[in-house]
């Protein structure tokens, strides 16, 4: 069976990072690029971050491409007291060689689009929704083109991680996530309900580490710093581990269950900006536009990860 074509957009970010890893350790998936944009830290460093996780992944020949450095309409918001100064603090990762493409992220996107067959290309978004957002606008045609999006972002049941009623990678770029949930092309959605269920736990950490290669000391780094926020927050083991989501569903959908919903986003309230009102149970009679998540295995997802990260 053909390898699945995939592009990565991002603004890594340690677990943007594990899910770039898992992506570049499966066979099943084609990463024709990963695109960056401003988000956990702003585009300078998700650019430079891609680039490291590349060659952490000994993968320096995957494109990674810059794009947006700032949401559409709203200034940018960025985490960096979730994911340290650098967006990927806690291993010591070298300067990246590779190149960064001369090409804009948002091009890339659109000619990857027009080029590939029809329904053969995967976006997975693991960040601000800005570089798909522009290049629907820019070229509304390869909507038809797209053969899904499986998203990181939203919440319901969960509320929200950067206000009460927002996640955040919503919260950024609140308008951009609009333009998508109306563009009318598939949509997977792994939301805080979702990823609220993986958690690093310590046993989990363990047994990654014992993989014992340099892949794996730098995982452990990276989920020992970015763990640390949530644990507290929560009052958890572990913290949840949000993007790798994104990829392990398309590895193995079976971890995953969820059902078709109407999911709108506020664009209009401050006091609820970026919020994303999921119709669970149909009572607005607007159409369904995404596949929503709702619960996973989470042992399945970090065997899954764990077995794919020992081949990096």
């Amino acid at each position: 069976m053909a390898a699945q074509k995939i592009i990565i957009d991002t603004d890594p970010g340690q677990d943007d990072a594990l899910a770039i890893l898992l992506a570049l350790a499966s066979p099943e998936l084609d990463v024709l690029g990963i695109t960056t944009v401003a988000g956990n830290v702003p585009l300078p460093l998700t650019q430079k971050n891609a680039r490291k996780i590349c060659e952490l992944a000994g993968k320096p020949h995957t494109p990674v491409y810059a794009g947006a450095s700032r949401p559409m309409v709203r200034p940018l918001v960025t985490a960096e007291h979730v994911h340290g100064r650098t967006g990927l603090d806690g291993p010591e990762l070298p300067e990246p060689v590779m190149p960064l493409q001369a090409q804009h992220a948002v091009d890339f996107i659109v000619q990857t689009l027009q080029s590939q067959p029809a329904g053969e290309v995967t976006l997975c978004t693991l960040g601000p929704l800005t570089n798909v957002a522009l290049a629907l606008q820019r070229a509304p045609e390869v909507a038809s083109r797209i053969r899904q999006i499986v998203m990181m972002g939203g919440g319901f049941f969960e509320g929200g991680n950067i206000t009460p009623a927002a996640e955040f990678n919503i919260y950024v770029d609140p308008h951009a996530a609009d333009v998508v949930l109306r563009s009318g092309i598939p949509l997977v959605l792994m939301p805080l309900d979702v990823t609220h269920q993986v958690l690093t736990t310590r046993k989990r950490v363990d047994a990654i580490g014992a993989l014992g290669t340099p892949v794996a000391k730098a995982c452990v780094e990276l989920l020992e710093f970015f763990e640390r926020y949530d644990e507290q927050k929560y009052g958890s083991d572990g913290g949840p581990l949000h993007d790798p989501c994104v990829i392990a569903y398309l590895l193995q959908p079976e971890l995953f269950q969820g059902r078709d919903c109407n999911v709108v986003v506020e664009t209009g309230s401050e006091l609820t900006m970026g919020m994303t009102v999921v119709d669970w149970w149909a009572v607005s009679g607007r159409p369904a536009n995404a596949k929503v998540m709702r619960m996973v295995d989470a042992d399945g997802f970090f065997s899954l990860l764990t077995s794919r990260l020992k081949t990096l």
